[in-house]
């Protein structure tokens, strides 16, 4: 009895490569195999050339005759519809410059220029050479006829002085002569100040306290008031430059009480300016107010100052008065003794300065 197939022995060591065999006989030809799947459609080939021209075709037959009109001559039809407007043509090259033209007949005769600017004077000419001289002396000529008189001769050099005569007789008083103009004073009088204001918007009813003295050496502008106090009879100039900002401003310069002059400005962020020239006696008092709250635009700050100035332009007379830097100008007022009397108040002499 044959018994079971033992285990599979372990793989040997890979022999030594043996040589190449020989070349084998070509096999028979393959059954034909199985038809494969269609494929997909390819790609739209070149467009090809074009075929060579193909021989002309047979005569065809000739057409009946025609049947002649009533005419034979030849009628337009109607006229088609308008066409379209075609594009623009391109701008054509500049054209040949054409042949020139004959000379014009000769104008009529221009008017008469002015004369021209007279030269300069030309160069001094070389002096010439000196001439031959072959004269011979001729014949003594008669006696010539006398001379006119000559001018008169320079006045002669003064003499010496003479010996000091006897003293004359003392003359009669005589009449008293024109009083002159008066001379200036021999000591001026000076009056000047300039402030600004600190706050805006001043109370209405009461003068503008301008706080910010600028100058006032002779004290007679009271800051806390606002008011200028004539030292003098004369003639004084003041002027004012206020700044306007939020609403408008009607100002009005006042002497006691009596409104002097008015000045309006309606534009934000501008300034009301005046200069008067007024007349005052001494003690008389000058200052600014404003009219109501409505038309109290003044402002004061960093960027804008509002100033009042004046000064004595010149004086009636050259007497001085005892007002200095303890005068009337420097002298605090009580506000009750005022209470009620600045008030807004048409004048005659007021005046508007157009814009």
């Amino acid at each position: 009895m044959t018994g079971f197939s033992g285990p599979r022995g372990f793989t040997g060591v890979q022999g030594i490569k043996g040589q190449k065999g020989d070349l084998g006989e070509k096999g028979q030809s393959g059954g034909t195999g199985l038809s494969g799947m269609k494929g997909s459609r390819g790609y739209k080939g070149d467009k090809g050339d074009f075929g060579s021209e193909g021989p002309p075709g047979p005569l065809g037959p000739q057409g009946e005759d025609g049947i002649c009109p009533a005419s034979c001559e030849s009628v337009p039809g109607p006229p088609g519809l308008q066409g379209s407007a075609g594009p623009a043509g391109a701008r054509g090259l500049p054209g040949v410059q054409g042949p020139m033209g004959q000379k014009g007949m000769k104008g009529p005769k221009g008017d008469l220029g002015t004369p021209g600017n007279p030269g300069m004077d030309g160069l001094k000419g070389d002096q010439g050479e000196q001439g031959m001289c072959n004269c011979t002396d001729g014949i003594n000529g008669t006696n010539g006829l006398p001379g006119d008189q000559g001018f008169n001769g320079d006045k002669g050099d003064d003499g010496a002085q003479g010996d000091k005569g006897s003293m004359g007789l003392k003359g009669n008083k005589g009449d008293l002569g024109v009083r002159g103009v008066p001379g200036p004073c021999s000591t001026p009088i000076k009056s000047s100040f300039s402030a600004a204001l600190d706050s805006p918007y001043p109370a209405p009813n009461w003068p503008i306290a301008f706080n910010r003295v600028i100058l006032n050496l002779q004290g007679h502008f009271n800051p806390e008031m606002g008011m200028y106090t004539a030292p003098v009879n004369g003639t004084f100039v003041f002027s004012f430059s206020l700044a306007v900002s939020g609403k408008p401003v009607v100002v009005g310069l006042y002497k006691n009480f009596d409104r002097m002059a008015m000045a309006t400005e309606v534009n934000n962020l501008s300034s009301a300016t005046m200069t008067v020239v007024l007349h005052l006696v001494l003690g008389n008092k000058v200052w600014l107010q404003v009219k109501d709250d409505n038309f109290n635009g003044v402002i004061a700050g960093d960027d804008y100052i509002s100033i009042f100035s004046g000064f004595l332009l010149y004086p009636d007379s050259c007497e001085m008065t005892m007002f200095g830097r303890e005068g009337p100008g420097s002298q605090i007022i009580p506000p009750e003794m005022y209470e009620g009397k600045f008030t807004w108040n048409s004048s005659s002499q007021a005046t508007t300065p157009q814009p």
